[in-house]
């Protein structure tokens, strides 16, 4: 097999080459480090290898499972591999090494993937960029100068230049869906439970944060997740499973769907022009498919759900931060800026705030559930803009300085006053304004890659269906995907990248 056949396959095409033994595993291997190789300078998708133990995986004779030998990555954050460090894009956690694999590093162990190194990610995935101090930023491989998103935005790269056909990656706030709507790629946060988590901690997020894929094709993330989920003797509660796999599930032509789209947000008054063209265009093609599209008042209120989603968010960032100092003695030079402005912010409100904004994802619950007996899927963009310019989110020094400043002094009261809140809502989630209302309300929501920017950057849609219409949402992505092909889409050649 050579370079260019293997950047032409899903890993479901290099998994039956394998099994038919056209090809090892240990040669699709070298392709794969050949591709990184040759990318990832520029890129810096992949933060760490793990090429000793996929040496072994790739040379071993009694590997088995649905992707026996594929070539994989795993994001740095909660996607622990035993024996090597899992920092969360954070100096805090650089020699923190994990003792154990984590419950989804082990199913795609099972699944027979070859995991041979690990994908950059912001601090704590706390934000929709990928540019940690620690690890430097990520690049999209469309345009060197655009972010590939976050916070899986080293696995979407990754997988958009070709490194490896999918990768792992984990949704808390939209960090599946916004890389690949940054990528070309599929994305599906899962719904709330199915995919699993731990054993190193409990639900993330307090049940909103995913694991799951990105990938170049329906399939690909169709049977990665098939892979993943399943019954977790260790969870807090018991989840109903699909009644059949998502394989088969997508095999299917969804019936006459009715579906509403917005492109409205209160947090961007204007969402760019290309992010409405981009759901103009796919609710047309959606008409063309037969399927009932009209335009619909959001159902929800995005600005209060985005201060509730960020209130949480800032809390469980204290909490983590907390214990990582008490575990490992770290300090606040070990933690970024901004992390320490969050956290100073959740400890100066108490716990009445996060338990208020907890008890108000009811209502948004509610309304999205009420929005779904009318309809099946509520269409958005996945982004309110383009990929965004490599820095553009970046804290000026003189406001760093003032955050660590502030939070050395517990000054957190002076913080909330000034309007930090206001401003860190438009900065964290102004360009990504759609992707919350799935974390909170616990619904399943895909990025599906309908379309390309003039400038030649993608610029994904977003679906949001009921509770547990996972397969139905993947279903309709390869229906999409059938009627629009991109797969065969990639961004420059490898060898000129510039």
């Amino acid at each position: 097999m050579q370079l260019d056949e293997y950047l032409s396959l899903d890993a479901t095409a290099l998994a039956e080459l394998i099994e038919r033994k056209q090809v090892t595993p240990a040669e699709v291997l070298a392709l794969a480090r050949q591709q990184a190789d040759a990318v990832n300078p520029r890129l810096n998708a992949i933060i760490s290898r793990l090429d000793e133990v996929a040496d072994r995986r790739a040379a071993d004779p009694k590997l088995q499972g649905p992707f026996a030998g594929v070539p994989f990555l795993i994001k740095d954050l909660d996607q622990e591999y035993r024996g090597f460090a899992t920092s969360c894009g954070s100096r805090s956690l650089a020699t923190d090494v994990a003792q154990r694999h984590a419950l989804v590093t082990q199913r795609f162990l099972d699944a027979g993937l070859v995991i041979f190194g690990k994908t950059n990610t912001p601090e704590f995935g706390a934000k929709g960029v990928t540019e940690s101090e620690y690890w430097g930023p990520a690049r999209n491989p469309w345009n060197l100068q655009r972010t590939p998103g976050g916070s899986s935005g080293g696995s979407g790269a990754a997988v958009a230049a070709g490194i490896v056909p999918a990768a792992g990656a984990n949704d808390g706030g939209g960090s599946i869906r916004i890389p690949a709507g940054c990528n070309g790629l599929v994305g599906l946060k899962l719904s709330r439970g199915l995919s699993p988590y731990g054993p190193q901690t409990g639900e993330p997020m307090f049940g909103m944060v995913a694991q799951g894929v990105v990938s170049r094709t329906v399939r690909d993330s169709a049977a990665l997740l098939d892979a993943i989920i399943g019954p977790n003797p260790r969870a807090a509660y018991r989840v109903a499973l699909p009644d059949r796999p998502f394989t088969a599930h997508i095999t299917d032509r969804p019936g006459t769907l009715r579906i509403g789209y917005s492109t409205s947000s209160a947090i961007t008054a204007h969402p760019h022009r290309e992010a409405i063209a981009a759901v103009q265009q796919a609710a047309q093609l959606l008409s063309d498919l037969g399927h009932q599209v009209e335009e619909v008042e959001p159902p929800y209120d995005d600005a209060a759900l985005a201060r509730d989603f960020l209130t949480i968010w800032f809390a469980q960032l204290h909490r983590q931060v907390a214990d990582i100092k008490k575990r490992t003695g770290a300090r606040d030079n070990d933690f970024e800026a901004d992390t320490l402005a969050m956290c100073e912010l959740a400890r100066s409100t108490g716990v009445l705030a996060p338990m208020q904004a907890l008890e108000h994802i009811n209502n948004y619950i509610q309304s999205l559930t009420t929005f779904h007996e009318t309809h099946d899927f509520f269409l958005t963009p996945t982004l309110a803009t383009p990929p965004l310019p490599i820095g553009a989110t970046t804290t000026s020094h003189r406001l760093q300085s003032v955050a660590r400043v502030m939070s050395r002094l517990r000054a957190g009261k002076v913080l909330a006053l000034s309007g930090i809140m206001d401003e860190l809502i438009q900065e964290s989630l102004g360009w990504v304004p759609y992707t919350q209302l799935a974390n909170l309300t616990g619904r399943p929501a895909i990025n599906v890659p309908l379309h390309w920017t003039a400038d030649r950057l993608p610029l994904g849609v977003q679906f949001v269906g009921r509770l547990g219409a996972d397969g139905d949402l993947l279903q309709l992505a390869a229906q999409l995907e059938e009627a629009q092909p991109w797969a065969h889409r990639h961004p420059a050649a490898a060898a000129t990248l510039d």
